[in-house]
C-alpha cells in the first residue's frame, strides 16, 4: 500500500530545479509504503541474514541472531501482558539490549520510548508519567540511584533489568570477575525485577497484531527541552519508516555491509533514525558505544573494524571538532590511519561551520555535510549533498517528498520572499511529520496546521530562502533577543564573537533589562593558550570595535565548558537560568506582573 499525493511536492518549485544542485540520482518524489518497523527490519533479515547487524563491546551479532532475539523478547513481552498501545520505556545506553527491546516492543504494537541514561530521578519520573509507561527496561547500574527513589510515584509495574555485558559474548567467569573487580558497572535491582537474559529464553511465538502504520505510534520521543519542558512527540510507523526510506534515497551510493558509527545515543531521534533505522534499510551494521569513548579509542576502533570506504558517522559539530583537535595534538607518526575508512559524515543538532568542515575533511579524507531536522519530523527534514557541489550555510536540500515554506513570524500566514531581510518561520510538510504531541492537543494545534490540504509543522526556526529556494537558518524563534526594538539572532552573535582568536566555543542569550528590553550576554570557552591572558572586558572592547552596536554583548563570562545535550547541542537556556542577573531580573519581572 502506498500513500497518495499529499506527500508529493510541486516539481515546478525552485528548490527542485537542477540549477539548485539536486542530485540526479535522487527522486524528487517517492511513493511511501504504509509499512511497520517490524516489516522494515524483517525485509533486511530476509535479504541479509548472515550479514553483521550490530557490533558492541567487542562482539558482533548477525541479522539472523538479532532477529531471533527480537522475536524471543517480543514473545516474552506479550506473555507478560504487554499489549498494543502499551508503553515500554528503555533506560539503557546504546547496547544490543536497546536494539532488541526497541524492535521487540514495536513488533507487538507496543510503543518503545527511550530515556536519557544521564537523567536524574525527577526527570525520569516526568517522562514515565508523560508516556504512562507500565514496563521499564533498565540497566542494573542505573536502578538504585535513578529509579528506586521514584518507582513508587511512577506508573511502572514491571521492571526488566539487564547488565551492560549481558549479550556481549563474555564467558560467565569473565562477567563474574569483571563485576567483582568493578571493571563492569553493576548495581542492585529489586527482588521482583525480571532478568532480560531469562526472557530471551522464551520460545518464539510472536502474536499477529493489527498495526495501522498511518495511525499507530511506533515510538514516543521526548523533545529536547532546550526551550522548555520536554514533551512526547508521537511518531507513527509510517513516519519513522518513511524517514528511513528518504534517507536511504539520499544515500543512493550506500551498499549493504556499510558501517554506521553509533556514538550518538539511540534514545535520541538523530541516532534512532540516522544510525539504527537507516542501517536496517540497506543491510548495514552499527558500531555501538555505550557512551562516547576517548577520541583515541574511538578512532582506533574505526580503523580496526570499520568497513573500508563505507564507514559513516553522524554527530554534532563538536564531535568532529574534537576528532580534528585530537589529530592535531598528535605527532604525524602517531595519528590513526583513518584515511580510507571514514566516508560520509553528517553534522546535526546545530550549524556546521566551514573551518570545522575543512579541517575535518583534510585530516580524515571523509566528506562532512550538515543535516537539519527536529524530533517532531522523525527527525530529518533536509541534508547536504555528498556527491556534487556542496554549499555551507544552507541546511541542505529538502528530502524527497518534503515541502517547505517560510511564513511571517507575526501572523504565520504571509509567505516571505528571498534574502535575509525576508526571514520568517520555517514550516515543513512531508511523510515524516509527527502525528502530534501526546495528550497535548493545544500544543499540537500550535505547531501543526493544515494548509492547502497538507499537514505542516511550524518548526519554530527562523530562516530565509536564497534564490534557489534553499534555506539558511538564523535561529530559534523563542531565543530571539529583543534589544531596543532590534531582533538579534544569538547564532549570529555566537559566530561573530567566535571570530575572536581566543574564542573556542561561544553561547549567547538575552538577559532581561528594564531600559532596553534585553541585553546580550556571551559565555565563552577560551582556547587553552589564551587562558589567563585575556579578560572579559578586553573581549567586550573587541566586540565594540567589530560588531554593530545592537549585536554587541554587554556581558561576557568565561567558562571552562558549556552545558550540552548528549548529542552536543549547547543549552543556552541552562546558562540563562544559572545566571544570577537573569534570575534576579526574571524574578523582578514576575513580581511586576502580579
Amino acid at each position: 500500500m502506498a500513500t497518495s499525493n499529499p506527500f508529493h511536492v510541486d516539481e515546478s518549485k525552485p528548490w527542485l530545479q537542477k540549477a539548485a544542485g539536486w542530485p540526479d540520482e535522487v527522486p524528487r518524489n517517492m511513493e511511501f509504503p504504509a509499512k511497520t518497523l517490524r516489516q522494515m527490519y524483517k525485509e533486511a533479515v530476509a535479504q541479509y541474514p548472515d550479514h553483521n547487524a550490530v557490533w558492541f563491546l567487542g562482539a558482533f551479532m548477525t541479522y539472523r541472531e538479532l532477529d531471533d532475539k527480537i522475536d524471543r523478547f517480543a514473545t516474552a513481552l506479550h506473555k507478560l501482558g504487554v499489549k498494543k498501545g502499551d508503553v515500554v520505556s528503555l533506560l539503557l545506553p546504546n547496547s544490543f539490549q536497546y536494539v532488541v527491546a526497541y524492535y521487540a516492543a514495536a513488533s507487538i504494537g507496543a510503543i518503545p520510548s527511550g530515556i536519557n541514561p544521564t537523567y536524574k530521578p525527577m526527570e525520569i519520573l516526568h517522562q514515565l508519567k508523560t508516556v504512562n509507561a507500565k514496563t521499564l527496561i533498565v540497566l542494573d547500574a542505573l536502578y538504585e540511584g535513578q529509579v528506586a527513589p521514584i518507582r513508587d510515584k511512577s506508573p511502572v509495574r514491571t521492571i526488566i533489568a539487564t547488565n551492560i555485558v549481558d549479550l556481549a559474548g563474555l564467558s560467565p567467569i569473565k562477567k563474574f570477575l569483571g563485576k567483582l573487580l568493578k571493571k563492569i558497572p553493576t548495581g542492585p535491582v529489586p527482588a521482583d525485577a525480571l532478568q532480560f537474559n531469562d526472557l530471551l529464553k522464551t520460545e518464539k511465538n510472536v502474536p499477529e497484531v493489527d498495526i495501522n502504520p498511518m495511525e499507530d505510534a511506533a515510538t514516543y520521543i521526548m523533545t529536547g527541552g532546550t526551550t522548555g519542558v520536554p514533551k512526547a512527540a508521537v511518531l507513527t510507523h509510517f513516519n519513522v519508516v518513511s524517514n528511513a526510506a528518504q534517507a536511504r534515497a539520499w544515500l543512493f551510493k550506500v551498499k549493504a555491509g556499510a558501517c554506521s558509527v553509533g556514538v550518538l545515543p539511540l534514545f535520541h531521534s538523530f541516532a534512532r533514525t540516522c544510525v539504527m533505522n537507516i542501517s536496517f534499510s540497506y543491510g548495514g551494521w552499527m558500531m555501538l558505544f555505550p557512551k562516547p569513548p576517548p577520541m583515541g579509542e574511538l578512532l582506533d576502533t574505526i580503523v580496526k573494524l570499520g568497513t573500508p570506504g563505507a564507514t559513516y558517522f553522524c554527530g554534532a559539530e563538536i564531535l568532529f571538532k574534537k576528532i580534528t583537535d585530537h589529530f592535531e595534538s598528535l605527532p604525524e607518526s602517531d595519528r590513526p590511519k583513518i584515511t580510507g575508512k571514514l566516508d560520509l559524515c553528517v553534522s546535526g543538532a546545530g550549524p556546521l561551520h566551514r573551518p570545522v568542515q575543512e579541517a575535518f575533511e583534510r585530516i580524515t579524507g571523509a566528506k562532512l555535510v550538515e543535516g537539519f531536522g527536529l524530533t517532531e519530523t522523525s527527525p530529518v527534514v533536509s541534508g547536504g549533498i555528498f556527491w556534487g557541489e556542496r554549499r555551507l550555510g544552507i541546511i541542505g536540500y529538502p528530502f524527497p517528498g518534503t515541502d517547505w515554506r517560510i511564513l511571517d513570524t507575526e501572523t504565520g500566514t504571509k509567505e516571505m520572499g528571498v534574502g535575509p531581510d525576508q526571514a520568517g518561520e520555517l514550516i515543513v510538510a512531508g511523510p515524516q511529520v509527527m502525528k502530534g504531541y501526546l495528550n497535548q492537543p493545544e500544543e499540537t494545534k500550535d505547531h501543526i496546521r493544515e494548509l492547502d490540504g497538507k499537514k505542516w509543522m511550524f518548526t519554530g526556526d527562523i530562516g530565509y530562502f536564497d534564490e534557489h529556494g534553499l534555506v539558511t537558518i538564523c535561529d530559534r524563534k523563542k531565543q530571539l533577543i529583543k534589544y531596543k526594538g532590534y531582533s538579534v539572532f544569538p547564532k549570529e552573535v555566537e559566530e561573530l564573537v567566535g571570530g575572536h582568536e581566543a574564542a573556542s566555543e561561544v553561547a549567547v542569550a538575552g538577559i532581561p533589562d528594564p531600559e532596553t528590553g534585553e541585553i546580550i550576554k556571551a559565555w565563552v570557552v577560551l582556547r587553552p593558550e589564551f587562558k589567563g591572558k585575556i579578560t572579559p572586558e578586553e573581549m567586550i572592547a573587541w566586540c565594540q570595535k567589530n560588531l554593530t552596536h545592537y549585536k554587541q554583548p554587554k556581558l561576557i563570562e568565561f567558562k571552562d565548558e558549556l552545558p550540552k545535550t548528549m548529542v552536543g547541542k549547547i543549552l543556552r537556556r541552562v546558562l540563562q537560568e544559572e545566571d544570577p542577573l537573569w534570575q534576579e531580573r526574571t524574578k523582578a519581572l514576575k513580581a511586576q506582573k502580579k
